[in-house]
């Protein structure tokens, strides 16, 4: 494996919905599958920016911003997970990937998910950064919680948004660290709240019992960390490992600890301990 870090790079592709904003790192030679790597909602993929140049190292290492988010075109209306899902499907057809491991985080859990039913002989492994699991009170609350306030004149839209994305940052992470995503939770402007939606609509305990690929689950100490342990009855070949005291953006601060964790489970099936 490269002791350097992988370059990162940027392009667009064309797909179903317009165009796709991807950045990429790392080549394809064949000895491993690419990893394609699916981010939360409302942001993009910049929040795999270091994740690329750690697991690009040593494989091709994709993260596309989801259609309406980013620098990728909004769908006509208003998406499901299983639109999203296709698309991803796009962006594997588009780099000519026959089979690929895929990674998701929070909302980009489900779409990790969902193009594993539609692609199950093609999709070989899945990493899932929090999958939750809500009762019908679970998902008022995190409706209300995960609202996005309207445009107002004095600003106070803004400033709503950036005291909830600190609210759940990594302590690792300064300002300046949170400042770097938060024009991408921004972008999405009066369609922002559709990734919440199409995420809110689509259920796991319905959903990851059809896929027998191997299925590690990540559960950091975010705002997902107690619904997630209820995914574990569900999984047919899957372990929940927890990440106490590491919060959103751990990929910036422990991504050499995650690929430790996470390439062996992708190359030898070894779920970490």
């Amino acid at each position: 494996m490269d002791a350097t870090p992988a370059k990162m790079r940027k392009t667009y592709i064309d797909a179903r919905h317009g165009q796709m904003h991807v950045r990429y790192a790392g080549q394809h030679h064949g000895e491993r599958r690419p990893l394609l790597c699916f981010h939360l909602s409302p942001v993009s993929g910049v929040i795999y920016e270091t994740w690329l140049t750690e697991m690009g190292r040593d494989r091709l290492t994709i993260a596309p911003d989801t259609p309406g988010y980013g620098m990728s075109d909004y769908t006509l209306t208003p998406p499901e997970i299983k639109d999203f899902a296709q698309a991803m499907g796009d962006v594997m057809d588009a780099f000519n990937i026959k089979e690929a491991d895929v990674m998701g985080y929070h909302t980009g859990s489900k779409i990790a998910v969902e193009l594993a039913r539609q692609r199950p002989a093609r999709i070989k492994h899945l990493v899932l950064m929090s999958a939750p699991v809500y009762t019908e009170d679970d998902l008022k609350k995190q409706r209300a919680a995960n609202s996005m306030p309207e445009a107002d004149a004095e600003g106070k839209f803004l400033v709503a948004a950036w005291k909830g994305l600190l609210q759940w940052q990594d302590k690792r992470a300064s300002l300046k660290d949170t400042l770097k995503h938060f024009p991408d939770h921004l972008r999405g402007g009066d369609k922002r709240g559709w990734g919440h939606r199409a995420a809110f609509a689509y259920t796991y305990p319905n959903t990851i019992v059809d896929v027998s690929a191997p299925i590690l689950v990540f559960n950091p100490e975010d705002d997902l960390v107690e619904y997630t342990p209820r995914i574990k009855p569900y999984l047919k070949n899957g372990r929940v490992k927890d990440l106490p005291g590491w919060s959103h953006q751990l990929l910036d601060f422990s991504a050499k600890e995650m690929a430790a964790m996470v390439r062996p489970f992708l190359d030898e099936d070894k779920f970490p301990a």
